[in-house]
């Protein structure tokens, strides 16, 4: 039996799901049928999560509530920068952060690692919102914790398995009830209650003030969400091409729904601390992070008792739905592009929505909630180095050094297997920011682990490009297709190809010649277990 036979036998199988949400290839124009509007909302429902609301109250509690507000501002201010190129090149050229990554330092199997660590975000956080949910139904129906934590993951799995159509209705239908819940107590009480914001300034915390170690400290566990930037990306690659006609509205939605989505989080996380400062001396500093026991406390001001408990569930439940189908979608995603790469073989999407899933529930039941800012402490210097490093790769190496090629490239044969420029830049920065947190540069520095994780990318990633002369990046000059990839306007071309072996038509940006004859879908190339349709390298360039 020849390649090409046992390679279509092994992805016709898979050819609906891959139309439906496109998990490992370019989005294509034909499915890109939202407007930026609704494409910007539905990424920005994704962020209905109320783990803001207890990260901030943490922080508040521990630190108190001057040192909070700085932490939370300066986490947010190192995401909207960082995540802005990231979604940019999302929105532009259609392409997920995974994929983005592999041509922007570090390589075709490089970013396995990468994709490893975006997958641990996305189970963290689910366990982390289902653990929320578990509390709320536990409050509210006296529900055992290990029950709901079972119940908030097997809810996610028949809204998840159709992708982006089914959560672009999910989204948007919902977001108008989630913003009134949210939004309506918090005004009335302020209103009604004034002295409330002034307990909440003056709250310190049991410390000595403003410090800026407290900040880092702080800091540390806001900045563990700078993996956020991938499910909005998750999103934003399904926009539409932009035109003279619609740039404002595509401007508008890509920064709102990109890098923008920080500015909604930091004003959550201000708000979990303040409301936790609010229900403090009523119920005690550990049960004042939990956002059912905030909300409850905040309701009870202005609505009848019965109607308290049933609103504050169905705010938790509602914004737990939210966020959740995206963690499991793009964790599915995640997990796909890893295993697909390295062992040539695309089981579908849905087997690695089970397996995200299941991890996640392993972390409720281990009860991962009261040690949560540890976790994300931990945490955050993995995802503040690599996303800070694919962000320092597009800005500067691309823009500022030319040495990075800017069209973006993720296909196989094209790039690299491993490229040195982002995969070292990562292992110091995160290795090194690590290190610091847990001690090992002494007592006086550990508090300063997320400045290490930032700077660090900073530097090495424009450094070794310039070591390595920018030679890593592309293993050839040109995909074997005379058709640029891009059309007049910048935007991928909507010409369509068929493939070879699955004998789908797939659009230009996804498509690149065959060794053997004719053109070949990127997921295809990926899933060829014998190299024979893959490109040489460009006489050129030495093969790694």
């Amino acid at each position: 039996m020849t390649a090409d036979v046992v390679e279509r036998s092994q992805t016709s199988g898979t050819t609906k799901e891959t139309l439906e949400d496109y998990t490992l290839r370019f989005a294509p124009r034909t499915y890109r049928r939202w407007t930026p509007a609704v494409v910007g909302a539905s990424a920005l429902g994704g962020i209905a999560y109320m783990a803001d609301f207890s990260i901030g109250a943490g922080i508040g509690l521990a630190h108190g509530t001057g040192n909070a507000l700085l932490a939370i501002g300066f986490a947010a201010l190192v995401i909207f920068v960082t995540g802005f190129p990231l979604a940019y090149y999302a929105a532009r050229y259609n392409i997920d952060l995974d994929l983005i990554t592999r041509g922007s330092g570090f390589g075709y199997y490089g970013s396995v690692l990468t994709s490893v660590i975006f997958a641990s975000f996305t189970f963290i956080f689910f366990a982390l919102e289902g653990s929320i949910m578990a509390q709320g139904l536990r409050y509210a129906l006296g529900m055992p914790l290990w029950l709901g934590y079972l119940l908030s993951t097997l809810v996610i799995i028949p809204l998840v398995i159709y992708g982006m159509k089914v959560l672009a209705k999910l989204q948007s239908w919902t977001n108008p009830l989630w913003l009134l819940l949210m939004v309506a107590p918090l005004l009335f009480l302020v209103v009604t209650q004034p002295e409330s914001v002034q307990r909440f300034l003056a709250h310190d915390g049991g410390g000595n003030g403003v410090n800026t170690a407290a900040v880092m400290l702080g800091a540390g566990v806001c900045l563990s969400l700078m993996g956020q930037i991938g499910e909005q990306i998750d999103y934003l690659r399904f926009m539409p091409p932009r035109t003279a006609a619609n740039r404002r509205a595509w401007w508008t939605s890509v920064v709102l729904a990109g890098p923008g989505w920080v500015v909604f989080g930091a004003l959550k996380q201000a708000i979990g601390v303040f409301m936790a400062v609010y229900v403090l001396d009523a119920v005690g500093a550990v049960a004042a992070i939990e956002p059912i026991e905030q909300f409850t406390g905040v309701f009870k001001q202005f609505m009848p008792g019965w109607l308290v408990v049933p609103l504050a569930l169905v705010l938790v439940v509602l914004s737990q739905v939210k966020i959740n189908v995206t963690n499991a979608y793009s964790g599915s995603l995640a997990w796909t592009n890893s295993f697909t790469r390295v062992t040539k073989r695309y089981p579908g999407r849905l087997v690695f929505v089970c397996v995200n899933l299941a991890i996640a529930l392993v972390l409720m039941e281990a009860d991962m909630f009261s040690f949560l800012n540890k976790i994300l402490s931990f945490y955050s210097n993995c995802a503040m180095a690599w996303v800070v490093t694919v962000a320092t790769d597009i800005a500067i190496n691309k823009y500022v050094l030319k040495l990075s090629p800017k069209q973006p490239e993720f296909r196989r044969g094209m790039l690299f297997a491993v490229n040195p420029v982002g995969v070292v830049s990562f292992l110091a920065s995160s290795g090194l920011s690590i290190g610091v947190y847990f001690g090992l540069f002494g007592p006086a520095v550990q508090p300063y682990s997320p400045l290490v994780a930032v700077g660090i990318p900073i530097v090495v990633t424009p450094l070794m490009a310039v070591l390595t002369r920018g030679r890593f990046y592309l293993r050839r000059t040109d995909d074997g297709i005379a058709e640029p990839v891009l059309d007049e306007d910048g935007n991928p071309s909507r010409t369509t190809y068929e493939c070879v072996v699955c004998r789908e038509p797939y659009e230009r940006p996804d498509m690149t010649a065959s060794a053997l004859g004719g053109e070949i879908c990127s997921l295809c190339l990926s899933t060829d277990r014998s190299g024979a349709h893959v490109l040489p390298a460009t006489p050129a360039i030495t093969n790694v």
